[in-house]
């Protein structure tokens, strides 16, 4: 019994790392509208997993979270190329690395299924997560990458707010923007990468956009949303942890079920925008004489 509760505790403290950072970031995703930036990176991701575990024949967490953020990366990377040297816009660029690695990673996947080594079957956790027999060792990783990435968010604010909302107004007073783009998205990268173990490749993008999502109904300052969106984060993923364990049923989806409460609640109730305050507002208004 008691390692059943410790086991509950080490995951409650994972869902609530990656909670926080996925909440975190993923308003400078929405704000910055890159919303499928999250989509593309996570699936982008899948290759190199499988490719760290190739070569390694490790399922060490950051062995693996190390060839998941090359991989999203390189689909960045990959991304900005096509878009600034061909008549392809972001959006179609950002669909067509989405599949294609996706693709590759599946591809990779089914061929480790098929040959003798050990642990390979590990693998298919990343497509809808788990976070079940996670470790202490791993807990630390992510509270050490979350700290430093929360530490270069904090050091940065000031350039990052003025390059998520006006890039040129940031080129006038001298910010190198394309710099802190690439921060950004470095740091976004980073952040899906954490959260790949615990909701999957195919789910992440809404852990990292719908808590930004709710938290814009409440607020119009970037401050209050980023603080919001992490403690929405960590909410729904600790409650969909809590739910899953005791309903025997996937992490990932539940996590998912979970915030996507947080975000109709937010769309439904919300002060000024939510749409029982606007039929509110329009009813005290019409029954003005």
């Amino acid at each position: 019994m008691i390692s059943i509760y410790y086991s509950l505790a080490l995951a409650l403290m994972a869902a609530g790392l990656v909670g926080l950072l996925s909440g975190t970031l993923g308003c400078f995703a929405v704000l910055r509208r890159q919303s499928l930036l999250g989509d593309a990176v996570a699936h982008a991701a899948l290759p190199g997993i499988c490719v760290a575990f190739w070569i390694t024949h490790s399922k060490e967490s950051w062995v693996l979270l190390l060839g998941a953020i090359v991989a999203g990366w390189a689909g960045t990377l990959l991304v900005g190329a096509i878009s600034r040297h061909s008549i392809i816009k972001e959006d179609a660029a950002l669909g067509l690395i989405l599949s294609v690695f996706f693709g590759i990673g599946l591809v990779i996947l089914t061929a480790l299924q098929s040959t003798n080594q050990t642990g390979q079957a590990g693998l298919m956790t990343w497509l809808f997560g788990s976070i079940a027999g996670v470790s202490i060792q791993e807990i630390m990783i992510m509270a050490i990458v979350t700290s430093m990435t929360l530490c270069g968010v904090m050091m940065g604010w000031h350039p990052l707010v003025v390059c998520t909302f006006d890039r040129f107004y940031a080129h006038t007073l001298g910010i190198h923007t394309r710099r802190m783009e690439w921060m950004i998205t470095f740091l976004l990268v980073v952040a899906i990468a954490i959260g790949l173990q615990l909701v999957g490749v195919v789910l992440m993008s809404s852990l990292m956009i719908a808590p930004a999502v709710s938290a814009r109904q409440w607020v119009n300052r970037l401050a209050p949303m980023v603080m919001i969106a992490g403690a929405i984060g960590m909410m729904s993923t600790m409650m969909g942890v809590m739910i899953s364990s005791v309903m025997r049923i996937p992490t990932g989806p539940t996590i998912v079920l979970c915030v996507s409460v947080f975000v109709m609640l937010s769309i439904l109730l919300a002060p000024h925008r939510g749409i029982v305050w606007r039929l509110g507002r329009r009813r005290v208004v019409l029954s003005e004489p």
